[in-house]
């Protein structure tokens, strides 16, 4: 829906997010409308029939077609520099309309170990079950990506920066070694959004938003989001139209006053980010910093390559102290804070703080854990738009 007269080629990424997706009724209104009903009316039963018949473009039933859902698509493809955009309930049913939409029984999945706890159970447990093969390699290593390609492989999925070590993959290697093997690079770009990072320009075919994540910014709503070309959205849109595992519209509106301020939000979380892991490097009590625009970070070249800085995302660990569990540790930090809030979500003004490996890691095996790289003692802030000395202060029994 966006203006006939509006050429997104002409602006910067930051107009976009305000202006692009736009496009008043005829009552002019200068803020997207919400349109909160489930169906829409038609002028005749010819006109129905084009519409459910596809010949004629318009709103069906709001399960699949509504006019604030659609301006959200819009402005987030435009942003992307994707073809299409899918809008789904939230993150996890867009990596499920992905699959469900592109793959079949019998397919193959190669995913990173370094994936959300609840992606993991999805590829490795429910989906397996469905008769889809999956296999884990390491984010970071080419080689097994390529030992693990075979005939039948329709997707390499990944989340660069990884959760929670913002491990970082090269996506451009990535994805030739996909194209190489006949299947599709799917990127979770929750992290970045496309104010840090844009996938399709470094070769990925697929793009996977959580919504409810930065582009949301203050933790009101789910959604998610599959970006991609015309061709391999029409199968995904498919599925959303016949499952109905379908955004609301009054998540898409809240959206898109998220997406209105979501550059200046980023360069914001990212700068606080960066503040707050360069002073947990120096903390005695901390044993390491995982923050990809750290100079200290194993893919901190690579990552200000495909970055525009490190996001909003620090990870650390934690030194035990005599007679304590390295989980032990880790709790009392959590328990000592004052100002970050406890929860498992990220992406929010408000910083958060989370134990990983017994939260949104918990349900993937010990032993699963370690390969990844998550020990007992990480811990995982999602920085906000707080002062940087309070959050500091926040922390400061590190300095104990």
């Amino acid at each position: 829906m966006i203006k006939k007269q509006f050429n997104i080629e002409q602006y910067h990424p930051e107009t976009l997010s305000v202006r692009a997706g736009s496009d008043a009724t005829e009552l002019g209104e200068n803020s997207e409308a919400l349109f909160l009903n489930s169906s829409f009316r038609f002028q005749s039963a010819a006109q129905a029939a084009a519409r459910f018949g596809g010949t004629e473009p318009g709103n069906i039933y709001s399960r699949f077609t509504n006019p604030t859902v659609t301006v959200f698509q819009d402005k987030l493809a435009a942003l992307e520099g994707a073809e299409q955009c899918v809008a789904t309930s939230s993150g996890m049913s867009a990596i499920l309309a992905c699959v469900m939409g592109l793959c079949s029984a019998g397919d193959h999945v190669v995913a990173s170990r370094s994936i959300f706890g609840t992606s993991v159970q999805l590829f490795g447990n429910i989906l397996k079950r469905w008769g889809l093969e999956v296999t884990f390699v390491s984010l970071t290593n080419p080689d097994e990506w390529q030992a693990a390609a075979t005939t039948k492989t329709k997707l390499f999925f990944v989340e660069t920066p990884s959760n929670p070590l913002t491990e970082v993959c090269d996506i451009k290697v990535l994805a030739d070694i996909a194209h190489k093997a006949g299947a599709y690079l799917v990127v979770d770009n929750c992290f970045c959004t496309p104010a840090i990072q844009k996938p399709l320009a470094l070769g990925a075919d697929i793009i996977i938003h959580s919504a409810t994540k930065y582009i949301d910014g203050q933790g009101r709503c789910l959604g998610g989001a599959v970006l991609g070309s015309k061709v391999l959205m029409e199968p995904v849109y498919g599925f959303l139209r016949t499952a109905g595992v379908t955004m609301s519209a009054f998540n898409a509106w809240v959206f898109l006053k998220g997406l209105e301020t979501l550059y200046i939000r980023m360069e914001a979380h990212s700068r606080n980010a960066l503040a707050l892991a360069t002073w947990l490097e120096a903390q005695p009590q901390v044993a390491r910093v995982y923050y990809p625009g750290l100079a200290s970070h194993p893919q901190h070249a690579l990552a200000m390559q495909q970055q525009t800085n490190g996001g909003g995302i620090v990870s650390f660990e934690v030194k035990a102290k005599p007679g304590q569990t390295q989980q032990e540790a880790a709790w009392a930090l959590i328990d000592a804070t004052q100002l970050i809030s406890i929860t498992a979500n990220l992406g929010d003004a408000k910083s958060t703080i989370t134990h990983p490996a017994t939260t949104t890691h918990s349900r993937v095996t010990a032993e699963a854990r370690a390969a990844s790289g998550i020990s007992d003692g990480l811990i995982r802030i999602a920085v906000g738009l707080e002062h940087i000395e309070d959050l500091k202060a926040d922390l400061a029994v590190l300095q104990r």
